[in-house]
């Protein structure tokens, strides 16, 4: 019995000791994974630090502006409820693919920034990054391109049969836009324009384009609408929508107002004006010499004024009065490079900025030789240079002529270019007996006061 119950003890004994060493093996199995465990844990401590750096970073590079006037477009182009039997959901895929590569190539063309992408919609603004007040009339022409676009797409592929429906929301309003990356830029928009556009978007009928009454407003002269309807827009009220047909009759190149003709980029020019002389005014108020008294803003703005006035009186007609206020505009901007080949250097500068605005060779060089007839003595050769050489030398029978030629006198002399006021007087007195203006409206209208400023300025002059 004795013997039996050793036996049996030493047994327990032997288990308990295969079960510690099991246990040992165990213990450092575990003590390795937790040793594993600890290194990956610090591998993602650091890649947990590294991203929130990243992120800082990125949070850095991220900058939020507030505009004030952009044309957001929502484009719905379902397709997958129009599937019929046979059809293959995967090459409706690719087509969606190549209709969105279109409508990246033609929101470009029109300046128009894309934003995004969500399943089947497409999005995108006007007026964004660069501020401006055409993107009204940009972004409803994209949207009749896009149309027009998907219209011949389909037509190509299937004939009369359609499965694509394109419902297009546009409306103009403040936002404030995202704009992130360094590489490639992106912008994300945010405001009760975006929800308003979306909103308009969502009561669209098929191969329609519906605007609100704000963008309609802007728009209105370039294009055929139709009232549609009212919406009922949260914190707003009801906003009025119209229905974009085409282009005006007047402004369209083909029978269904899609394609744009040369009355509708004069028209669209003159407007665009006011985006190039913003950016040219601000380039002579930052880079203008400061001994420049006379040839300053001032002057070019003067002389953008006066070249309408007479164009107008003159009988030229809407292109020609865009070519002598271009012209103008550029006329003096050379000074910021150089003071005595100035009118060269402002034909430089219009040919580098001109071609960005859609402007032609043909054009170009129309305004070109318009700003090179100012260059003294002038000689002009045609009406459109004998009307901005009148304007450039208006103030000789201004009013004002006496203090204006003063600050041209204190041009001069910061340059050296004159050594006193007797000697500019005397200078004055020669040019202006021997200045002509060219056309008949400077004629009416400055030609006495010239005769009266020479006898001024004679007074002036003193015998020593």
């Amino acid at each position: 019995m004795e013997s039996a119950s050793r036996d049996q003890l030493l047994r327990r004994i032997a288990r308990l000791v295969r079960q510690n060493k099991e246990l040992e093996e165990q213990v450092k199995k575990l003590e390795k994974e937790k040793d594993r465990l600890l290194e990956t844990t610090e591998k993602y401590r650091l890649l947990v630090e590294n991203n929130e750096l990243r992120g800082v970073r990125v949070a850095e590079e991220e900058r939020t502006l507030k505009f004030n006037m952009v044309t957001v477009l929502f484009a719905d182009i379902q397709g997958f409820t129009n599937l019929t039997e046979g059809m293959d959901p995967g090459g409706v895929m690719d087509e969606l693919d190549e209709i969105f590569f279109e409508f990246d190539r033609i929101i470009g063309k029109y300046h128009v920034e894309k934003i995004r992408t969500i399943g089947d919609t497409y999005m995108c603004a006007g007026g964004i990054p660069s501020k401006n007040i055409t993107n009204p009339v940009e972004v409803v022409m994209a949207a009749v391109e896009l149309r027009r676009f998907l219209r011949q797409y389909e037509a190509a592929r299937r004939g009369e049969e359609r499965i694509w429906n394109l419902k297009i929301g546009i409306h103009t309003g403040p936002v404030s836009a995202t704009i992130s990356g360094k590489n490639k830029v992106s912008y994300d928009i945010k405001g009760r324009a975006v929800n308003t556009a979306s909103r308009i978007q969502g009561v669209s009928d098929r191969d329609s384009i519906l605007v609100s009454v704000m963008t309609y407003e802007l728009v209105k002269e370039f294009f055929s609408c139709v009232y549609y309807g009212k919406l009922p827009v949260k914190y707003t009220g009801n906003i009025q929508m119209y229905q974009v047909e085409g282009l005006l009759p007047g402004l369209s190149a083909d029978g269904n107002g899609s394609v744009p003709n040369e009355a509708f980029r004069v028209k669209f020019g003159l407007i665009q004006f006011t985006d190039i002389q913003e950016v040219i005014l601000d380039k002579l108020e930052k880079e203008l010499p400061d001994y420049l008294f006379y040839h300053n803003v001032k002057h070019t703005v003067d002389v953008v004024t006066e070249v309408e006035l007479i164009g107008w009186a003159e009988g030229c007609n809407d292109e020609q009065i865009l070519m002598l206020k271009m012209a103008a505009l550029f006329h003096d901007a050379g000074h910021t490079v150089s003071y005595d080949d100035h009118e060269y250097q402002g034909t430089l500068l219009a040919r580098s900025m001109l071609p960005d605005y859609g402007y032609s060779s043909e054009q170009i060089e129309r305004i070109c030789s318009i700003i090179m007839s100012t260059k003294l003595p002038p000689k002009p050769s045609d009406l459109l240079e004998q009307i901005i050489c009148d304007s450039d030398l208006d103030y000789l029978g201004r009013s004002d002529f006496i203090p204006v030629s003063n600050t041209l006198y204190e041009e001069l002399k910061a340059q050296d270019k004159i050594t006193n006021l007797n000697d500019w007087n005397r200078l004055q007195v020669k040019f202006i007996s021997g200045h002509q203006y060219f056309t008949g409206t400077a004629r009416r209208l400055r030609e006495v006061n010239k005769k009266l400023q020479i006898e001024r300025i004679r007074s002036l002059i003193t015998d020593n």
